[in-house]
């Protein structure tokens, strides 16, 4: 079944430590950071990403998405808008497509998408799963040195002399 994780951006950039100093000087770059960890996150996870950012006190600014990364949309919420209503819409759109989980530390929020059927994640949690994908990967991928995933190196021995003699004879 599909996974799904809608993120309330501002949400998150509030809540994560590593964003304090950043989001008081440059709260765009704050944006580019938590979507760069987040496009790492679901190329690990293989998890689809939702990001909303609250645009409701932006004038005239109009509702819009983009693709960033393979698994992750972000989305800005038109003015007058709440990432609060357009998470509702995604969670209730999701629901029924796959298991869908809403990171954000809004209580309110939390409790509608519980009865849209969702299931929540605090920031902090969110945090946890990204350092643990993190750890994971570097694991996985740290554990078998490069020319050990060579197929000639797994090979038996008589099908790797077979296979050489063949190459030798089509010189």
């Amino acid at each position: 079944m599909k996974e799904y994780l809608v993120v309330d951006g501002y949400n998150v950039i509030f809540a994560w430590p590593e964003f304090d100093k950043m989001r008081k000087n440059n709260l765009g770059h704050a944006r580019a950071r938590l979507l760069d960890i987040l496009v790492n996150y679901a190329a690990l996870s293989g998890e689809s990403v939702v990001v909303v950012f609250d645009a409701h006190l932006v004038r005239k600014n109009q509702e819009h998405s983009e693709n960033v990364g393979r698994n992750v949309e972000v989305i800005f919420t038109q003015e007058g808008e709440t990432a609060d209503s357009v998470i509702e819409r995604l969670v209730a759109e999701l629901s029924g497509k796959g298991s869908v989980y809403v990171a954000t530390s809004d209580w309110a929020e939390q409790s509608l998408i519980f009865g849209l059927g969702a299931y929540r994640l605090t920031p902090r949690e969110l945090l946890e799963r990204v350092r643990r994908a993190g750890k994971e990967s570097e694991r996985h991928y740290s554990s078998t040195p490069p020319g050990e995933s060579y197929l000639e190196n797994r090979l038996v021995d008589e099908v790797r002399k077979a296979l050489e003699d063949w190459r030798r004879k089509k010189s």
